[in-house]
This record gives C-alpha cells, structure tokens and sequence, in this order.
C-alpha cells in the first residue's frame, strides 16, 4: 500500500473515481429520461414512433459500448467538429457522457416496457374509458406502477452502467481505469495491490447499491 502512502498518487487515485461517479451520475439522469421516452414510443399506437423506437433499442442493444464511444470522438468530434467544452478533459467527459447515454437507455427502454406490460391491461382501458388521452394515461396510471415493478432491473443497469463508465478511458479521459494503468505501469512491484485497491473501491460502492435496490424493489413493489 506504500504506493498510495503518496499524495500524488492518492489524489490521483480519488479523482479517478470522482470522474466516474460524474460519469454514472449524468448518463443516469439522461439515459432514464431517454430511455422513459422510447419506451412511451415503443408501446404507441402510432406505428412510425413504435417502429422508430424498436430500432433504437435493437441498434443500441446489439453494438459493443466501445464502438459507440469510438463514434462519439472520432465521428462527432474529430470528423464533425461537435466540441462541448474547450477544456479538452471536460469534452472527453461529454462525448462519455453521450455514449453512455444513448447506449443504455435502450436497456433502460426494455426495463421500462417489461413494467408497463405488468399493468393490466384494463387499467389502461378504464382511464381512456373516461376521457384520458394516451399521454395522459402512461403518465398518470401507467408509468407510476411500471416504474415500481421495475426497480430491481434498473438497479442492474445503473450497476452495469457504472462499470461501463470506465470504457470512456479509451478516448482520454483520466478515470479509474487510466489511472491504474498510470499507477501500475510507474509502480510494476504493487500490481496485486493496486488492483486490489481499484477493485475494493468498485465492490464497496456496487455492492450495497445492489442491495439497496433489491430493498426498494421489495418495499415498491406492486401488490397485487
């Protein structure tokens, strides 16, 4: 643990993981917004938005995260131009956050859609019945039960997301992952225990989330 016994590395090591927890938490805002927004368009009766819907999360769900991140700095920033900041980190931090983003609202879309397939169908029927528009009843009767019966899946995929968070190491951004390479290849006598240190951290953060989901998901569920 001597390598950590210096500041420098230890405060290289924190703001690592600070740059991930950034990561997490902004994709996690936009990939629910998106995600709760495409599964509105995947259970639509319009066709074209059904249809729209189905092949982004078809798209997204079967290309490698990397491919995704990949695109979003040599296409969007290198070939496009798109520069979300001037500062060259906070940008890669950006285009992270997009690639993120996109990619996993798609599973979110899934987890959402399985849960508006747990409401019975007469509930649906029973709001229009009384005059409610199509919006008005996924916002008001079906989205609230749906969100419930799936907090559990979405637990899984803000776990996944977190550790998908350090694949945007690969276009620059000094995150956990970078800096463990930095560490280990200044430091090759304590490989096992940086490891051990970037992996402790993960597990002690990952785990008691997942547990705190799995509560939540027993105390929100539907009864029925």
């Amino acid at each position: 643990m001597h390598v950590f016994a210096d500041p420098t590395n230890f405060d290289a090591y924190l703001s690592g993981f600070l740059w991930i927890l950034k990561l997490t938490g902004a994709s996690a805002v936009l990939a629910l917004a998106l995600g709760v927004f495409l599964a509105a368009m995947r259970v639509s009766p319009v066709p074209v938005l059904r249809g729209f819907g189905a092949a982004w999360v078809n798209i997204f769900r079967n290309t490698p995260l990397t491919l995704v991140i990949f695109f979003c700095y040599f296409g969007l920033f290198s070939t496009l131009g798109l520069r979300l900041s001037d500062d060259l980190n906070l940008n890669n931090y950006w285009l992270g956050v997009v690639g993120l983003s996109v990619y996993t609202s798609a599973f979110v879309c899934e987890a959402i859609r399985s849960g508006v397939n747990t409401v019975p169908a007469g509930q649906a029927e029973a709001a229009r019945a009384v005059g409610l528009s199509f919006a008005q009843t996924l916002r008001i009767v079906i989205l609230p039960q749906a969100g419930r019966a799936v907090v559990a899946p979405l637990g899984s995929i803000l776990i996944a997301l977190c550790k998908n968070a350090t694949i945007v190491g690969t276009i620059g951004l000094l995150e956990s992952s970078n800096i463990m390479k930095d560490l280990i290849n200044s430091n090759g006598d304590a490989v096992i225990p940086i490891f051990l240190v970037f992996a402790g951290t993960f597990a002690a953060f990952l785990i008691p989330t997942g547990y705190l989901f799995g509560w939540l998901a027993n105390r929100l569920a539907v009864k029925r």
